[in-house]
């Protein structure tokens, strides 16, 4: 990916979203933009015009974690974006992804059996590890029954971006599906800042902007989000509507890796699909050969 255009286009969306009354100036009349003028961000900022305008042309190597901070302040990031801006610049100025060694390919989860007990021994959840291009590499039982959808009969690794752009079904799976697109490209984008070298997400994000028009609309809002915690609403074809709570870990000894886990609230509706769920994953598994 092209770390100035990048850059650019990050800071650019980024004035654009950020009103003269949100940051605290006059308006005024006759604004031939959306948002803030770059010398309104410089001035914020802290920073000269001419500065400010080299930075946002994608000129951002060298600049300093004052200067990252002072932008940052001026232009109202939250902290993902924020660590997004701090990303650029490391990459800007050829420093390994946030500081730490390029990520290699993920290997095979049968490398790595311990993980998989790790994950069977979560019984009471939807659990699964993913890498920073959202193939599922493993889940447990329960998360075969949940993802049967997208995992499918097999074949290829299942990639959670593709079958929500790609896949019809998705859109049944996902009822909040707009939130759910959304989501889902915030976090890829997060990841290309951090590893820009990362050629396999690169060939996801061209084999998606090429093939599903709200893909690549997403992908050019430049927004950014980490997964962390929250509350998802899904519709599966075995138990219907279930609600979850979702925590996200990182995998340390993968770098790249996160464990989700799903769960339901003790004694709620949710939880007793879930339940029923487990007990139709079971089924299944004893009458497979």
């Amino acid at each position: 990916m092209n770390n100035k255009a990048e850059v650019r286009e990050f800071l650019m969306t980024r004035r654009a979203r950020l009103t003269p009354d949100a940051a605290g100036i006059v308006g005024g009349i006759n604004r031939r933009v959306a948002g803030l003028r770059r010398s309104e961000v410089a001035s914020l900022a802290g920073l000269s015009v001419e500065y400010y305008a080299r930075i946002e042309r994608g000129a951002i190597g060298g600049a300093s974690a004052s200067v990252l901070d002072a932008l940052s302040r001026a232009l109202q990031l939250d902290d993902t974006e924020h660590a997004h801006l701090l990303d650029l610049a490391r990459a800007a100025d050829g420093i390994p992804t946030s500081g730490r060694p390029r990520r290699k390919a993920s290997r095979p989860t049968n490398q790595r059996i311990s993980l998989q007990w790790a994950l069977d021994s979560i019984t009471e959840g939807v659990a699964f590890v993913r890498n920073q291009r959202q193939d599922l590499l493993a889940t447990n039982e329960l998360g075969r029954a949940f993802y049967a959808p997208i995992i499918g009969d097999g074949g290829r690794t299942p990639n959670l971006a593709r079958f929500q752009f790609l896949d019809p079904l998705s859109r049944e799976f996902y009822p909040d599906w707009d939130t759910f697109a959304e989501m889902c490209v915030s976090i890829m984008r997060a990841e290309a800042g951090r590893d820009p070298h990362d050629k396999g997400l690169q060939d996801l994000v061209g084999e998606l902007s090429t093939r599903d028009e709200t893909f690549r609309k997403l992908w050019g809002a430049h927004n950014v989000r980490t997964h962390g915690a929250g509350k998802k609403r899904f519709n599966h074809p075995v138990v219907g509507e279930i609600h979850l709570a979702y925590e996200e870990l990182v995998v340390t000894a993968d770098p790249g890796s996160i464990l989700m886990v799903y769960t339901a609230e003790p004694g709620s509706p949710s939880a007793d699909r879930l339940h029923l769920l487990g007990s139709w994953a079971a089924q299944h598994a004893e009458a497979r050969p």
